[in-house]
């Protein structure tokens, strides 16, 4: 089977040696994604904006592939503080409420920055 990375340009995939998604056949893997923080839309203390944030963009890179969020069959989220729990559950549930994709919520010590709240890895299979 063909492998096709997508690439976003982000000087991170070649120093750390990753791209944004793989599809492989009909499975399609999108690496962790966190949100774009800017400090007026998205901020660092807003669990609901990042999850948004990171949601959309992923759909983008779906949309790509001839993919939608429809595909997606589990996603992985990641946060450092499960106090976020209610917010981030909102905010997963206006994009896959009646898709309801399987999932996993884990509190972890940190992320790579401290203005991110969320990561989300996802899985998608093309039917």
């Amino acid at each position: 089977m063909k492998r096709e990375n997508i690439l976003t340009g982000s000087p991170w995939e070649d120093k750390m040696g990753y791209c944004r998604a793989v599809r492989i056949g009909n499975i399609i893997e999108v690496s962790g994604t966190v949100a774009i923080v800017d400090g007026d839309k998205v901020k660092a203390d807003d669990a609901f904006a990042q999850t948004i944030n990171i949601l959309e963009r992923v759909e983008k890179v779906l949309e790509d592939l001839n993919v939608g969020m429809k595909d997606v069959i589990r996603t992985r989220i990641f946060t450092t503080n499960v106090d976020t729990f209610e917010d981030v559950a909102r905010a997963h549930a206006s994009f896959f409420k009646d898709i309801k994709p399987t999932t996993g919520f884990y509190g972890i010590n940190q992320l790579v920055s401290p203005d991110y709240l969320v990561e989300i890895e996802f899985t998608a299979v093309l039917q």
